[in-house]
């Protein structure tokens, strides 16, 4: 059994006197149990929740309820079920913020290192919008970066070629509603998963759409796939700028877009980090030795 993942538990306090103990003046209660148990809480209002190891977050609430009285506790609630029943739900406070900003603003871009949940976390509120009937249609889409003459030795029509490119967006699907599911609604033109070329022309209406690795979209890729939205529609953006694999001489289209629509009222971004990894535990080793690396390389 993996003891080694993070749960998450809610606590509400009466009032904002009792929240006001229990925080402390400027959060430095919370600071001081952040740091004393070694988890992560997000407090806003009367609310606070609580992310780390069970017997961590267990000692966190009960130091917290012991400053201020409580009117409710309970576990955060999942979005959805996978196939075998898993619960599927943000763990860390920044996966919380960015399943808020997929339900409430139009566009919400994601960045951040691997295994932070920005791409299943999006297929999975896609997966709740067909269900809830808030989109018709799912659409995801990726750069694929070595198109060219890598591309043409590989045998099979264009779809076989580019289908080892898209292939983490069908796991994610497969891991939430199951093949035979995808497969029928994918048949049904429901999902479409396709390169981020055949995206040139379109207008979606009613549909979730999701650019992943966004990093590899050049300038003009991410303003032909921005301007893609259509009425009642929902559009994601998720990628790593560290992980960039275009030529040198061009510059990525996420790091670009950063500056151009940082002052747009409805879009929202989302900065994961290494504390946001939810994978194996070694992955966020991994990520800080890279990062430590690459800061002493510059010096």
């Amino acid at each position: 059994m993996n003891n080694n993942n993070p749960i998450e538990r809610k606590i509400v306090f009466k009032n904002q006197s009792d929240a006001l103990r229990a925080f402390g003046e400027f959060d430095r209660n919370l600071k001081n149990l952040e740091k004393k148990y070694g988890i992560k809480i997000l407090a806003r209002g009367l609310e606070a929740v609580i992310t780390g190891q069970k017997d961590d977050v267990e000692k966190t609430l009960k130091e917290m309820k012991n400053t201020g009285e409580v009117s409710r506790e309970d576990s955060v609630p999942g979005l959805v079920k996978t196939l075998t029943g898993k619960s599927i739900k943000p763990m860390t406070p920044n996966q919380r913020f960015y399943v808020k900003a997929m339900k409430e603003k139009d566009l919400v871009v994601a960045i951040g290192p691997a295994g932070t949940g920005k791409t299943f976390l999006a297929c999975a509120q896609a997966v709740i919008a067909l269900e809830n009937r808030e989109v018709d249609r799912v659409i995801l889409t990726r750069p694929v970066v070595e198109a060219g003459e890598k591309l043409g030795f590989l045998p099979g029509d264009l779809q076989e070629k580019v289908n080892p490119y898209l292939r983490p967006l069908y796991d994610a699907f497969y891991t939430i509603m199951g093949p035979k599911k995808f497969n029928r609604y994918r048949e049904e033109n429901i999902i479409e998963i396709v390169p981020i070329a055949y995206m040139r022309g379109r207008t979606l209406d009613d549909a979730m759409i999701i650019l992943d690795e966004a990093q590899n979209t050049s300038s003009g890729q991410m303003q032909m796939f921005l301007t893609r939205m259509g009425f009642n529609s929902k559009t994601v953006v998720t990628g790593d700028i560290t992980q960039v694999d275009l030529e040198k001489h061009e510059p990525s289209g996420l790091i670009e877009v950063q500056d151009v629509l940082k002052d747009i009222d409805g879009v929202e971004f989302i900065y994961f980090t290494g504390s946001d990894v939810v994978r194996h535990q070694l992955i966020k080793k991994i990520i800080d030795a890279y990062n430590n690396f690459q800061k002493n390389k510059g010096h």
